[in-house]
């Protein structure tokens, strides 16, 4: 039997992307899923399509960037299931642009979405998980956590951050809680389309041409889930072959 056998698993922006191939991938493996995001048709989609392939699967419509929110997904999926055993961060923005274009309004949308979003999914969840005396989070940085680029700043900022919030999380687990940060690379997602700077969106689009299939990132967190409780898989970087950044 799969380690990810009848783990309850709460999966952010679930409605696209590599939420949607994670959700997908982890039910067929029969883990037990609440998928939270804001788009409810989709969620509906997903949840109908798991379900016709045999999966157990469930939905909140979340705003990650609302802490409110964010409790209530976690009380739901307790309510549902029983229990939590991974939480995946996954909801993030990347409208990338140069820092003299003054684009505050996103600066703080990535802010709220890509490091607040992480935060109050982990506040939510980690009362639960010592209750339990066990528990993973599975957060989703970037290789825009590991090098900063020109266009980039504010993105890479949040995605470092996301690196430290795993990497303190981990210190603080007392062998209890699992921590993975994950950091993709070019992934064929909806990630760029929030990029609204017309020549950051076309080199984009330029190194997205060689963007993998999200189901790549989907089997390395189905492969962190399924170790055994006592082997914690800390970080992973996932690129195309042939990406260089």
């Amino acid at each position: 039997m799969s380690e990810i056998q009848n783990k309850v698993v709460i999966v952010t922006g679930a409605s696209s992307g590599l939420g949607e191939a994670t959700a997908k991938r982890l039910a067929a493996s029969g883990a037990k899923l609440m998928l939270a995001a804001r788009r409810e048709d989709r969620l509906k989609e997903l949840v109908a399509a798991i379900a016709k392939s045999g999966g157990t699967a469930t939905y909140q419509v979340t705003d990650v960037a609302d802490r409110a929110q964010m409790e209530v997904l976690a009380k739901e999926t307790l309510n549902t299931y029983g229990r939590i055993d991974v939480l995946i961060n996954n909801a993030g923005l990347m409208p990338l642009s140069p820092l003299d274009q003054l684009k505050v309004e996103e600066w703080d949308q990535m802010i709220d979405v890509n490091i607040k979003g992480v935060l109050y999914g982990i506040a939510a969840v980690l009362p639960i998980m010592r209750q339990q005396k066990s528990g993973h989070v599975i957060n989703l940085s970037s290789v825009a956590g590991h090098k900063v680029f020109a266009g980039s700043a504010v993105y890479c900022a949040t995605k470092y951050a996301v690196r430290a919030i795993s990497e303190g999380l981990r210190l603080e687990s007392n062998g209890e809680i699992r921590s993975t940060n994950i950091s993709p690379g070019a992934v064929a997602t909806e990630l760029t389309t929030t990029i609204t700077d017309k020549d950051t969106a076309a080199g984009i689009n330029q190194l997205y041409a060689i963007a993998i299939d999200a189901d790549a990132i989907a089997r390395a967190i189905a492969y962190a889930i399924e170790q055994p409780g006592d082997v914690d898989v800390n970080e992973m970087i996932i690129r195309p072959t042939r990406q260089e950044l």
